[in-house]
Formats: structure tokens, C-alpha cells, sequence
């Protein structure tokens, strides 16, 4: 299976990737590096992850060529506005050692101060027109944001990065990216996240569907929740720090999944988000300041 989406502006981009979200600054330039080495070629961090530093020493280690590497970072809500947000993609580049960022999306919506993630879009449409980013997008975005949004600025979203597994699979979302040509990302694709807040202590890593289906193929649960989200064309990037895990989470292009399995993997939606509510983002409540290096 290829291992490409193309964005609804024509960019490529590695619909597999490596995140970092909660890895530790010191811990991220190996891991990364190990990504890279291991065949990742997409890699998403955020200013709010305290870690682009790590990222861009890693990609500058690699001696892989700039251009065969996609970055992807995000604003975080501290630093909306549209000059606020023009400073913010000046501090991430900085961290990342790089002069361009392949795509660069919020982090959250902000309903109270729905003005602000406006301008912070439009800085985010300026940097586009400006070649200083080659696609633009938003993460954790629910239909009504998406929509408010797009009332407002000229260019849809390419990737919308939401929280997606099979206990949480917000298929009412993934269905308005798809009438917009939104590429989903799914954070916590493999649901780590179910491992401390899943009901009854059951956890998608231990599901007693996915474990039959990864049987059959001899693959992990994680492969198999990954292989669902490529063959159901969406980008997923998952994490880890042990080189075990980061090698055997990109080892899923030699095998395919039914329409069957897939139609079970979808079965799992318990309709119960792991991460924070969109709606309950606040600059009282999450803001925190971004340093300049």
C-alpha cells in the first residue's frame, strides 16, 4: 500500500508518520532519529510539546535531504491572533532549524474567543500565500468549528488532526473532512490513551477483536489499528520512545485487512473521548506561554 496522501492542494504527504507528543525534550532527538532511520518521513510535533528543539536536531542528524522530510507543527492558543500567530510560526522555525514548514496547523479551536483562531487561520492563509508553508490546518476542529471557520477564510483546512481509535472513531467529523477534501489525522491512533482512561480498565491494545484479527495476520494491535486507519485513508502518527515499538509501528505494508475486519475495527466506537473537550478550551484553563527558544 502507498504510503502517500495527497492534500487538497496537491502537497504529498505521508499519510504514516512518528509524533511526539509527551515525549521528552531530552528523549526526543533519539527517538526521532530512530523514526527517521526506521523509514518515517513525516513527523508532527508542537510548539505546546516543548520539543521542536529535539526535532530539528534529529532531521539535521539524519543527513536525510530537507525535501524528503515532512515537518508538521502546530500554534498553540496562547499565541492566536493574526500577528501573534506570524510570531509564533517565527518561533517554531527557529526551534526547528528549518525556513519553511510543510504544514502548520492550531492546535485547538478557542470557542470563547472564537475572533482570535480566526486571525491566527488568516496568519496561518498569509504564510501559505507567502511560500513560508506549504499546506495549512487545524487539529482537534468539530463540525461547527470547521464550518464557523470556513465562513471566514478563504483556504479549507488540508488536515484536520483529531483524536481517533477504535473505542473513538467521531465519524460525524471524519465525514464533514471528507465533504471538504480534510485530510483526518488521527491522534492516538493506536488509542494509548484508552490505556489509563478506558472504561472498566479495557484498553484498545487489549480488545479481544483486535487481538483475534492480529492472530490471524501475526501482527501486534497496534498494526492492526494502523493498517485500519491507512486502508481507511487516513493519516495516523503514532508515538514511542523504544526503538522496538517505532520500527514495528511503520512494519504494516505487507498486509491487508477485509472489508469485514475493517466493519469490526469500526464496531469498537464507544463514543468516549480520551482527550480534553473541545469545547471546554480556554485561555484560563490551557493557556501557557510559548518561549522564544
Amino acid at each position: 500500500m502507498n504510503n502517500i496522501l495527497t492534500l487538497n492542494n496537491g502537497v504529498e504527504m505521508p499519510a504514516l508518520g512518528f509524533g511526539v507528543f509527551q515525549t521528552p525534550p531530552d528523549e526526543t532527538a533519539a527517538a526521532v532519529g530512530e523514526a527517521l532511520s526506521t523509514g518515517y518521513r513525516l513527523i508532527d510535533t508542537a510548539a505546546a510539546y516543548g520539543n521542536e528543539r529535539g526535532v530539528g536536531d534529529a532531521i539535521r542528524e539524519s543527513g536525510l535531504p530537507r525535501n524528503d522530510i515532512f515537518i508538521e507543527t502546530k500554534v498553540w492558543i496562547s499565541d492566536y491572533g493574526y500577528d501573534e500567530t506570524l510570531h509564533a510560526f517565527d518561533k517554531s522555525t527557529r526551534k526547528l532549524g528549518v525556513d519553511t514548514i510543510d504544514l502548520f496547523i492550531l492546535h485547538q479551536a478557542l470557542p470563547s474567543e472564537f475572533e482570535k483562531t480566526v486571525g491566527a487561520y488568516k496568519a496561518l492563509e498569509k504564510l501559505l500565500a507567502d511560500g513560508k508553508v506549504r499546506a495549512i490546518g487545524v487539529s482537534n476542529f468539530m463540525a461547527a468549528h470547521l464550518a464557523d471557520l470556513m465562513e471566514q477564510t478563504e483556504v479549507v483546512p488540508a488536515v484536520n488532526q483529531i483524536e481517533v481509535h477504535p473505542y473513538f472513531t467521531q465519524s460525524a467529523v471524519q465525514k464533514v473532512d471528507a465533504e471538504h477534501g480534510i485530510v483526518t489525522q488521527a491522534w492516538s491512533p493506536i488509542g494509548g490513551i484508552t490505556s489509563y482512561r478506558g472504561e472498566g480498565g479495557t484498553s484498545t491494545f487489549t480488545d479481544p477483536a483486535i487481538l483475534a484479527i492480529a492472530e490471524k495476520y501475526s501482527k501486534s494491535a497496534a498494526q492492526v489499528m494502523l493498517r485500519w486507519h491507512l486502508q481507511e485513508g487516513r493519516s495516523a502518527i503514532p508515538k514511542s520512545v523504544k526503538p522496538e515499538r517505532i520500527r514495528e509501528n511503520f512494519d504494516v505494508f505487507d498486509f491487508e485487512l477485509t472489508d469485514d475486519e475493517l466493519r469490526q475495527l469500526d464496531a469498537l466506537d464507544r463514543g468516549v473521548r480520551g482527550g480534553p473537550e473541545p469545547e471546554a478550551i480556554t485561555l484560563e484553563s490551557f493557556g501557557r506561554e510559548i518561549p522564544e527558544s
